[in-house]
């Protein structure tokens, strides 16, 4: 998940190091120099309309996926491939500050919103009757200093497997669905920690390091190479989305930009096909699900990001059609953390309400059940999205106060009088 906006490189920008003088152009050729000098002149600093919506729709496939399971989302859109890929490049952007001061910056942003979540959560867990002395897995002493991870998510924070009753307001694995998404914010913390050295290594050999990750993934991924436990977890989680993070670097540094495109887009064409390839030989117990399929996943993934950045187009504002969803592109933007900390909590707290429709006066016949049972799927689909934008109303102003920004309940770019305002 990102916690910003990036703007790319021009393509003129040179490759590593001092660049060597051009020779003086010929008077016939100064024309053309010229236009290519305006053309390639760095554009001014600003909001990545283009990534801003690849963000954004990368979040409503994350809501999309989490509510209906459908495993071919994953091959249609990775969402996680897109934000990691995203991220890396602001990072990269941000680390002509220096390392410390980029990496405290992004604790500040990240963490503070992460304990709003954690303490709701905690305090359903406790109240619902979870002890972590006596976790199964990680109980006694182990247990409360794991919950550490609830505060900085350096690991996998502990929760039941089961809590409560199927007959309470929320079914009994709510906590695993709950918490199960915080997987992201520790490898997005790993990631930003890894950053200067990644970068740095980046730019100095940066095929390898663009291409090392996906091999890694093929050693830890596979059971090539076996590493139990949540370490094993993180650090596949780490190989897999590894080669997208960094993408993201060579999309700022303006390394993808300098490949022709047909050679970036057939190579990046014939890693997707090994990565189904694999995954057709490797399915998992939800089928073509490639977040169960860590080699398929991490190809996949990094083939896409690779044609979604060859073409960024760098807008500087919405264009066409496209300008109507301007607003809620800019809100989902403004409350990336808050929206995907959140919202599988709220696909779970629709279900209570819905069930309140079976109690209706004109809800008491078989046919008028039967109706509701076979659209329950879609009412949750539409009424999670007021929830969401509840969340955002109650707990998003938190990133605001973590970005050192004014507090604002509903950042969607309007000022007041209707004229956008480019938070």
């Amino acid at each position: 998940m990102t916690h910003g906006y990036t703007t790319g490189t021009p393509e003129s920008t040179p490759s590593y190091g001092v660049p060597t003088p051009p020779p003086t152009p010929a008077p016939a050729a100064a024309a053309g120099a010229a236009g290519a000098a305006a053309a390639a002149a760095p554009r001014k600093p600003g909001r990545d309309r283009y990534l801003d919506l690849l963000r954004s729709i990368a979040l409503v496939r994350v809501v999309v996926y989490h509510l209906f399971g459908w495993a071919w989302l994953s091959v249609l859109f990775p969402s996680m491939g897109v934000m990691f890929a995203l991220a890396g490049s602001l990072m990269a952007r941000s680390l002509s500050r220096p390392a410390a001061s980029v990496i405290r910056g992004r604790l500040r942003r990240l963490l503070p919103p992460l304990w709003a979540f954690s303490a709701v959560v905690l305090v359903m867990m406790f109240a619902g009757g979870y002890n972590p002395l006596k976790d199964p897995d990680t109980g006694g002493t182990w247990g409360i200093v794991d919950l550490f991870n609830y505060i900085v998510p350096i690991g996998a924070p502990p929760y039941p497997e089961h809590l409560g009753s199927e007959s309470g307001l929320l079914e009994g694995s709510w906590a695993v669905q709950a918490c199960g998404p915080l997987w992201y914010l520790r490898a997005y913390l790993w990631f930003v920690v890894a950053s200067p050295l990644l970068l740095w290594a980046f730019r100095r050999v940066p095929w390898a390091t663009l291409l090392a990750p996906l091999g890694l993934t093929a050693i830890v991924g596979t059971g090539l190479v076996s590493i139990p436990g949540e370490t094993g977890n993180a650090i596949t989680d780490f190989t897999v989305y590894g080669g997208c993070w960094v993408l993201g670097f060579a999309h700022h540094e303006g390394m993808l930009q300098r490949v022709p495109r047909y050679v970036a887009v057939s190579c990046a064409t014939l890693v997707m096909a090994f990565g189904l390839w694999w995954a057709s030989g490797h399915l998992g117990p939800d089928g073509w699900d490639l977040n169960d399929i860590p080699l398929a996943q991490a190809t996949w993934s990094f083939g896409f990001v690779v044609i979604l950045l060859q073409y960024s187009p760098s807008w500087q504002e919405l264009p066409g059609r496209l300008a109507k969803w301007d607003k809620l592109v800019t809100l989902a933007n403004n409350r990336a953390v808050t929206i995907y900390l959140w919202h599988n909590l709220l696909i779970m707290a629709t279900v209570p309400i819905i069930d309140q429709g079976y109690n209706l006066p004109f809800m008491q016949s078989e046919r008028a059940s039967a109706a509701l049972d076979s659209t329950y799927t879609l009412w949750t689909f539409v009424l999670v999205w007021p929830l969401i934008g509840l969340a955002i109303v109650s707990f998003g102003w938190i990133e605001d106060i973590a970005a050192k920004r004014s507090p604002r309940l509903w950042p969607n770019g309007a000022k007041r009088g209707g004229s956008r305002h480019k938070a």
